[in-house]
């Protein structure tokens, strides 16, 4: 992509309305223009970002053996008056009515919707476990929207149900999802650590939220350090392996603020491992067995006629919100890296463009050709601003590579720079392997 093709909307100050530097950015870069409160529309860049999370997350679910379908945004309110949620969510539902006067809703959470679908399709002990998820937008209606996508109304979310027989059964499921969890939010360049949460209108008695630390954060925590050495490359996917994970983390104390105890705290931790901080939520996983199943009639049969309900889960990981997550990780002192995973350029190349003297621009061409027949995902700024605003302008854009097209362009030999290193020259064919190699690492 040339830079002058790109629907790139960047505003030279931050917006006065951004309190917090995920949404500063994204309204600054053009990733977001906000149409209403709360709501907003994702442009090009901020788009291009969020579909990179999305298909990780849509990769890891499909790892664990997830199947994807897609459900609608508008729900029956019968089958929430159903489950006994419908007066009960509060106002953060909103509620519609179509012209023949059915009682809608615009869907905050698909709990009723998948069970709806299950029971209609499922009918024997033989066809479980079942793991469902869909990628879809969600709509709650906060009645303080604030700090851009990180609270807002209309919101992008991975949500996935479980459906087994026994809690034993279901508990297997729900680490299969933990450890997806922790893969996912690795691959996002993220250190997300597994807390013990309350379980809110989803209910049960079993639920981890997945935390970032982030000053900007609205969750409190409070958590023993030694949670960061549980090295979860040691664990593989199989029912042994993942229940000696859950056991190396469930052996520090680590909660959120509303299961939070001062007593347990200080006893279970010693004053030099305390840590008391925020954090931003980017997953939220809970189990509640037959919550949803029972007074939903999701019954299957058992081996001599008898039925049971089925044991339920459902796992959250909020994909627009995780955009604005990694900003507040990684955004410092004016200057943005994505993650290589999820960047909405691998490389940009940034010619010095003379007056009346496009050489630097032909040798940028050149080498954009190059990358793109490599596969590298390259943006050419094709702008005849000066170098020092080019560069300001991608510390904000928060491309991993430069290669950087001037005075320094020796014969074959170009400045190649990665974000927050030192440049260095290289050929071309340097620069290709380099890019590619970092992409083979991570597992693009």
């Amino acid at each position: 992509m040339y830079l002058s093709k790109l629907f790139i909307p960047i505003l030279k100050e931050n917006p006065s309305e951004a309190k917090i530097k995920s949404h500063q950015l994204m309204l600054r870069v053009g990733m977001i223009k906000q149409s209403s409160a709360g709501i907003y529309s994702w442009l090009p860049l901020g788009l291009k970002i969020m579909k990179k999370i999305e298909n990780i997350v849509r990769e890891e679910q499909n790892k664990i053996g997830a199947q994807e379908l897609l459900m609608p945004t508008i729900q029956s309110a019968d089958i929430w008056k159903e489950s006994g949620r419908y007066n009960d969510y509060g106002e953060e539902m909103l509620r519609i009515k179509d012209r023949q006067g059915r009682e809608m809703l615009y869907g905050p959470t698909n709990e009723e919707l998948i069970t709806e679908i299950f029971r209609a399709s499922v009918k024997s002990y033989k066809s479980l476990p079942q793991s469902l998820y869909h990628i879809q937008w969600k709509f709650r209606d906060e009645l303080r929207p604030r700090f851009g996508v990180m609270r807002c109304r209309e919101f992008l979310m991975k949500d996935a149900y479980t459906f087994d027989l026994s809690d034993e059964d279901a508990v297997k499921s729900y680490n299969k999802m933990f450890f997806a969890y922790l893969k996912t939010f690795k691959r996002l360049g993220l250190t997300a650590i597994p807390m013990a949460a309350d379980t809110g209108p989803i209910g049960g008695n079993l639920s981890h939220e997945f935390i970032i630390l982030a000053e900007t954060g609205e969750s409190k925590i409070y958590a023993d350090k030694r949670i960061f050495e549980v090295n979860t490359e040691n664990f593989k996917l199989n029912d042994e392996s993942l229940n000696e994970m859950r056991k190396k983390f469930d052996l520090y104390y680590a909660v959120t603020d509303e299961k939070f105890n001062k007593e347990d705290f200080d006893k279970k931790v010693i004053k030099n491992n305390h840590l008391i901080t925020k954090g931003i939520e980017v997953g939220h996983i809970f189990y509640f067995g037959d919550k949803y199943s029972k007074p939903l009639n999701a019954f299957v049969d058992l081996q001599g006629g008898k039925k049971v309900a089925v044991k339920m889960g459902s796992y959250g990981i909020g994909v627009s919100r995780l955009v604005a997550a990694i900003i507040e990780a990684k955004f410092n002192n004016n200057v943005m890296k994505w993650p290589l995973s999820v960047a909405p350029y691998e490389t940009v190349i940034i010619p010095m463009i003379k007056k009346n003297d496009n050489s630097n621009l032909k040798k940028a061409e050149n080498l954009y050709k190059e990358l793109k027949k490599n596969n590298i995902d390259v943006l050419l700024d094709d702008s005849d601003e000066s170098l020092s605003a080019k560069l300001k302008k991608f510390e904000l854009m928060g491309i991993p590579y430069q290669v950087i097209v001037g005075e320094k362009s020796k014969e074959d030999l170009f400045e190649f720079k990665e974000i927050d290193k030192e440049s260095e020259n290289l050929t071309i064919a340097k620069i290709v392997n380099k890019v590619i190699s970092e992409k083979k690492r991570i597992d693009l």
